[in-house]
């Protein structure tokens, strides 16, 4: 068994949600992921066996293993392993939309992985046992749908425990770190701080403080992930092409300075160079597959 299949979340979650994959692999080798720096948060809900992480981002953190899974901002790799079979669901949050979904900045869950529970309580029970009774990948993404719909609306009602956004509310995003979040996805990591803090009106210094505070990234950091995230997908679309695309090539149209500069960003955020990356990610569902950051 070998599936995987994209969902674009609808209107409704479009705000907190970007994307949604579900994978489903039996019979095929023991094997391992790289869990690579992007600029979503993530979360998994796994159908059968546990996600089994061997590595975190923070290398402080030990090896564990979830039936959900929550995990924030980084700029190393996680290494995650299985036996010959996994499935799951995996959907890309918005950081911006964290405290509307989840209650709380995408700041908290910076460079870590949790037990989903430890952050949403009982919704993570209830997304699993929703999306495991459910016959077919449909179904199952309109479970996740209904769950974390519900859950908005009670964190925008400011339901007890949850926590509460909007404008006006002390919780809420500063319009200054929103925009600046999405001038760095816009341009693929390619507007420098100064840019940025002149265009928000803030000092760099104030810029950066407030954007690690809400994201966990620094705007320069962030940039280096959108940067990174643009050349792993052009990567992987041009081997899925036929190859045309060359690293010189990749470098210059994803800002770097040079092929060097690619090579070096690869093995500081993914551990490896490209070719490596590619080789080992490639043959491997979730390394093939797409989490749409554009």
């Amino acid at each position: 068994m070998d599936e995987h299949v994209f969902h674009r979340p609808g209107a409704e979650l479009r705000p907190f949600v970007g994307w949604c994959i579900g994978y489903r692999q039996a019979g095929v080798p023991a094997a391992r992921h790289r869990g690579l720096p992007s600029p979503w948060l993530t979360l998994i809900v796994t159908l059968d066996d546990p996600l089994v992480i061997a590595r975190h981002p923070d290398p402080r953190q030990p090896a564990s293993s979830h039936g959900t899974l929550l995990g924030g901002l980084h700029t190393s790799p996680a290494l995650i392993t299985h036996e010959g079979r996994q499935s799951g669901i995996q959907l890309g949050l918005t950081p911006l939309g964290a405290r509307a979904l989840l209650g709380l900045p995408a700041s908290e869950l910076a460079n870590i992985d949790v037990e989903a529970s430890d952050v949403v309580g009982g919704l993570a029970g209830e997304l699993r046992e929703r999306v495991t009774a459910a016959p077919d990948w449909p179904g199952r993404f309109t479970a996740i749908e209904d769950v974390l719909a519900h859950r908005a609306r009670a964190v925008a009602a400011g339901t007890p425990g949850l926590g509460a956004g909007g404008a006006g509310h002390p919780d809420h995003v500063w319009p200054e770190v929103s925009y600046a979040w999405r001038r760095l996805r816009e341009t693929g990591g390619a507007v420098g701080v100064a840019a940025l803090a002149a265009e928000t009106g803030w000092s760099a210094r104030y810029l950066g403080s407030m954007f690690r505070a809400e994201t966990g990234l620094s705007p320069k950091a962030a940039a280096r992930v959108f940067r990174f995230s643009r050349a792993r997908h052009q990567l992987v679309a041009g081997h899925a092409d036929g190859g045309r695309n060359t690293l010189a090539g990749l470098a210059a149209d994803c800002g770097y300075y040079d092929q060097a500069h690619l090579a070096r960003e690869f093995r500081d955020l993914a551990g490896c160079p490209p070719s490596q990356w590619l080789a080992e990610e490639f043959r491997n569902v979730q390394g093939a597959l797409r989490d749409d950051w554009e």
